[in-house]
């Protein structure tokens, strides 16, 4: 689809919605600017599997995959009901949320520790008590191993999946690894996106599809479910309070979000299959989004213009 960035109409919707998931009209809050900062590409780098998989905005539906599937387990969801402002701002937990992924994903090596650090320091507020699967009370801390590993694979595989449900050319068979160029992407990916957990103070983060899906199963075997608390965030996270207009996206996105989930997920969330029209929807809908935002996000241009600059003195010094 042909640019339609310039477009008079364009600009104030596309304003809007980068306001909405950056805090800032011009989708450059002010912690962009440290992305330009570094003399290395960072964890990953233009050619990755998460460059290309972030850089996308099937990133929106796996954001609402995400927050729907880290609401299946009780440690997480009480931590988020206590210690968020998920009801009371929403957008600014979107915000804050983007922001980590943003600089993760694009910025130095010095940015992303710098990064982590605010994060854990949050985390470290992060604690109390939820029940169990079994009804039996159990403390809980943002930065315990086992709550990291289940943010970190409901993160990763919404991220994943949304991608490559989304992505015309790739037609996966996630389920039983039968699409090589799916596969190779999901391994690649996986792997990658490990390193990202590790400044967060997880060490055990799986490296390919297989040890991902061996992980969530372990954790639909022993501490997933959904008591009337997991529902009441469920129905929050589907209808948050947006605008008409922003509510009607959103459902699309949701709808098409939901429709990637594991059955065993969906079910156990009480989600019911929609349409398969909202999978078509949603790439419409994000086909003409992207379009008049401009192919690439402010932090993936700032990004590449360190990478160049790199490249180009490495090029002078060895001249």
């Amino acid at each position: 689809m042909r640019d339609l960035s310039t477009r008079w109409w364009a600009k104030p919707l596309a304003n809007r919605f980068r306001l909405v998931v950056s805090g800032s009209e011009d989708g450059r809050p002010d912690w962009v600017a440290s992305i330009a900062e570094g003399d290395d590409e960072g964890l990953f780098g233009p050619e990755s599997a998460v460059w290309k998989i972030h850089g996308s905005l099937a990133t929106l539906l796996g954001g609402i995959r995400a927050l729907l599937l880290q609401a299946a387990h009780p440690a997480p969801r009480r931590g988020v009901i206590e210690h968020s402002r998920y009801e009371s701002d929403p957008l600014g937990r979107l915000a804050g949320t983007t922001r980590w992924l943003t600089l993760t994903t694009f910025a130095s090596r010095k940015i992303i520790a710098r990064e982590a650090e605010r994060v854990n320091a949050m985390h470290q507020a992060v604690r109390g008590e939820f029940q169990n699967r079994g009804g039996q009370s159990k403390p809980y801390r943002a930065s315990d191993q086992r709550y990291l590993l289940w943010v970190h694979c409901a993160f990763t595989d919404s991220f994943l999946k949304s991608y490559l449900a989304l992505e015309p050319g790739i037609r996966p068979n996630l389920g039983d690894l039968t699409d090589l160029e799916g596969v190779e992407l999901a391994d690649a990916y996986i792997r990658e996106w490990a390193l990202s957990a590790k400044p967060l103070g997880l060490l055990d983060a799986p490296e390919s599809l297989i040890q991902l899906e061996e992980a969530l199963e372990e954790f639909r075997k022993n501490d997933l479910h959904v008591d009337e608390e997991g529902k009441r965030v469920i129905e929050f996270i589907l209808n948050p309070p947006f605008s008409p207009l922003g509510k009607f996206f959103y459902s699309i996105l949701a709808g098409a979000a939901i429709s990637t989930l594991d059955l065993r997920d969906r079910e156990l969330l009480g989600l019911r299959q929609p349409r398969s029209i909202n999978l078509k929807l949603s790439k419409f809908a994000l086909k003409i989004l992207s379009a008049m935002l401009g192919h690439r996000s402010p932090s993936e241009r700032v990004a590449r213009d360190r990478i160049e600059k790199i490249e180009w003195n490495r090029h002078v010094e060895g001249s």
